[in-house]
């Protein structure tokens, strides 16, 4: 299975084209609310030919074997029957709950066996009109990692890792290196297939020689004074039972998916908070959520995604009186078997699609955090470890607070 690469809009700029401020009306028609406020902002973005982006071999092959035998549970939380690849390869737009399905492919086209992204680095400050960020406080962070219990298709045990706890996935960030006063904590939680069970989750800050539970309400908040909230991760980090779903539509829009620039290169200012470099026409289903649980950040959650890539390029969420509050862009590198040109370790036998940048802006606030994957200052590191298991991946220990703990000290 591999879903074909169309463009349905007409109007749409030459290959080489410049979006700007003095032009972006003329370009409206293909940018979220967020990017027009970008490009006014001062946000270059070269329009460049699209590419297409197919599934992992494996993937494809799951898809076909197994999709037919999947559907939605009557409640519309989880899925039944499902084994591994995309659920629901072949959606109708009429259906009804064809944004819930929609959504259920996402969080199974982005999964890998187990990831370790390591050695990045995030910038956080306020924005000025004239003069751009001014940088309030400067990140390192040593592992982002996710380990995988169902749907794996590369690394033993396949497609499942049994467990008693019905454990979907784990995911860690820590130890953060860098600012001193962050210096050692972390973050770790449990995802279950229970989708009435809600995340275990774990803040430690060595500081305080404290570990605290996080609230699944919490996920909609920054954590160590980012403006990325946990639920924004890789564009939605959610678990879809928690949200009511619906699809807006379906459009022509820019999105940045095959990126050029090694290593990242950042606009110039006053337009540093995002990054410079090409952005192509991409078919997208726009998708609105609505939080189910109590004391939520968001109103409304509007995320745009791919057709053919099934990723997320951003993520639009408004406040609770309806305004457009901040923006969550993130710049791919897709078609590539190694995340970085000089990757030795990190090196795939199929074209596979990695994050080289993300920035959150909040266009109430006036503030901004942007992220470079791996840190420009850590060279040689090669970011992005997918399917290593027990071959310096993400293995089951590296989750416990225990090994949170003792990373931080």
């Amino acid at each position: 299975f591999h879903p074909s690469l169309q463009i349905t809009a007409t109007d749409v700029p030459d290959a080489g084209t410049v979006i700007t401020a003095a032009n972006v009306d003329r370009w409206q028609h293909l940018l979220t609310p967020s990017l027009r406020w970008a490009v006014r902002r001062g946000v270059p973005m070269e329009v460049a030919d699209p590419k297409p982006i197919v599934f992992e071999p494996e993937r494809a092959d799951a898809t076909e074997r197994y999709h037919a035998q999947v559907e939605l549970s009557p409640d519309k939380k989880r899925l039944l029957n499902y084994v591994a690849g995309v659920p629901f390869p072949y959606v109708d737009l009429e259906d009804p709950d064809v944004a819930l399905k929609l959504m259920f492919n996402f969080e199974n086209r982005v999964m890998f066996d187990d990831v370790d992204g390591r050695n990045f680095a995030c910038k956080t400050g306020a924005l000025d009109v004239n003069t751009g960020v001014r940088v309030e406080r400067d990140y390192r962070v040593g592992h982002f990692r996710r380990l995988f219990y169902t749907g794996r298709l590369r690394v033993e045990p396949t497609p499942t890792i049994e467990t008693p706890d019905e454990i979907r996935y784990r995911e860690a960030i820590f130890p953060i290196l860098e600012p001193f006063d962050f210096k050692g904590a972390g973050f770790t939680y449990n995802r279950y297939l229970e989708p009435g069970r809600m995340d275990d989750a774990w803040l430690y800050f060595p500081q305080v020689k404290r570990v605290r539970r996080l609230s699944t309400a919490q996920r909609s908040e920054g954590v160590f004074g980012i403006d990325v909230d946990l639920d924004s991760y890789a564009g939605f980090a959610g678990n879809p039972a928690w949200f009511d779903w619906e699809l807006l539509g379906k459009k022509t829009i820019l999105a940045p998916f095959h990126a050029k620039n090694e290593p990242i290169k950042w606009a110039d200012k006053p337009a540093d908070f995002m990054f410079d470099d090409i952005w192509e026409p991409r078919e997208m289903y726009i998708i609105s959520a609505r939080s189910l649980i109590p004391g939520y950040n968001f109103s409304l959650r509007v995320i745009y995604l791919d057709v053919q890539a099934l990723l997320i390029p951003y993520t639009e969420v408004y406040d609770h009186q309806g305004q457009l509050w901040r923006a969550y862009v993130q710049q791919w590198k897709s078609g590539l078997t190694r995340p970085m040109p000089y990757a030795k370790t990190a090196v795939y036998d199929v074209p596979t699609n990695f994050i080289a940048g993300l920035t959150v802006f909040d266009m109430q606030q006036e503030h901004a955090t942007f992220c470079e994957f791996p840190a420009s200052d850590f060279p040689g590191e090669e970011m992005w470890y997918y399917w290593q298991g027990d071959n310096g991946g993400s293995v089951e220990d590296d989750f416990d607070v225990q090994a949170m703990i003792s990373a931080g000290r």
